[in-house]
């Protein structure tokens, strides 16, 4: 394994480790709203500490970006951190969260973890390495029909302007699909498309450290990815659309043709 990446697993397992100790004592956490539904726990905190001290033992010069304390100058490579993704969730007792750590060098994400470790799922990838769960190799679904598919998808709660935008794609989704889920951790949602469980995404008004690891999660396992607009800047604008080869486009046009000129 690459160094890089196995320093990665590491830090996540360790930021795991902390959520698992409070799972069972949500009632005493202390708890910050930063946000309409956004809220910051003791736990994100403790989680990110565990993360960057474990990347700063083993690279003390390398830049981070964490959704917590921010970014701290650093060379060469990034790391992309969210310690929690899912915190609503996980203040409620509601079983999908993850972390969520990816390591971007230049203008590419090289490497990526996402850990749930209530199920103690290791979904990692390394840029033209491949895409694993628990070191199983894994892929995009090979579903063809739209009609046949599962899509994930996120609440636009941050730009609630935007929920009757939102609401079109997904009332045409929703009877054109055999099922849509909005299970509350982006994180997860994309790793669960690498590996087959979800046929597609699509979510708006999402942060880089939602999804630079489950972007490169999906592309190691076969998938495409893009912003509303068809390019290449979901990390940028945080809007992202993603599925199977088979599927990708029309999941492209449903949500273009409902979102173009409006955000």
């Amino acid at each position: 394994m690459n160094p890089l990446l196995n320093t990665a697993v590491r830090a996540a397992r360790l930021a795991g480790d902390v959520i698992l100790h409070n799972v069972d004592r949500l009632d005493r956490i202390k708890i910050d709203k930063k946000g309409k539904a956004d809220y910051v726990s003791e736990v994100d905190r403790f989680a990110e500490e565990e993360i960057i001290n474990t990347i700063q033992s083993a690279y003390p010069d390398h830049a981070i970006l964490a959704e917590e304390s921010g970014h701290q100058e650093g060379k060469e490579f990034t790391w992309i951190i969210d310690p929690l993704d899912g915190t609503t969730n996980f203040l409620h007792g509601y079983p999908q969260f993850a972390v969520s750590i990816a390591v971007k060098h230049d203008d590419h994400i090289a490497h990526s973890v996402i850990y749930d470790p209530l199920r103690n799922e290791m979904f990692t990838a390394s840029r033209g390495v491949g895409a694993y769960l628990n070191d199983r190799r894994i892929r995009v679904s090979n579903t063809q029909r739209l009609e046949d598919s599962l899509l994930g998808t996120g609440f636009p709660y941050r730009f609630v302007q935007h929920v009757d935008i939102w609401l079109g794609s997904f009332r045409e989704f929703l009877v054109r699909t055999s099922g849509v889920r909005r299970a509350g951790s982006a994180a997860l949602d994309l790793a669960h498309v690498a590996c087959g469980r979800f046929d597609g995404f699509w979510e708006m008004g999402l942060k880089p450290w939602d999804m630079a690891a489950g972007c490169l999660l999906i592309e190691e396992a076969g998938g495409l990815l893009s912003d509303f607009s068809g390019d290449q800047d979901h990390l940028e604008k945080g809007h992202i659309i993603c599925g199977n080869t088979y599927l990708f486009s029309e999941i492209q046009d449903i949500v273009r043709r409902h979102t173009a000129g409006k955000i």
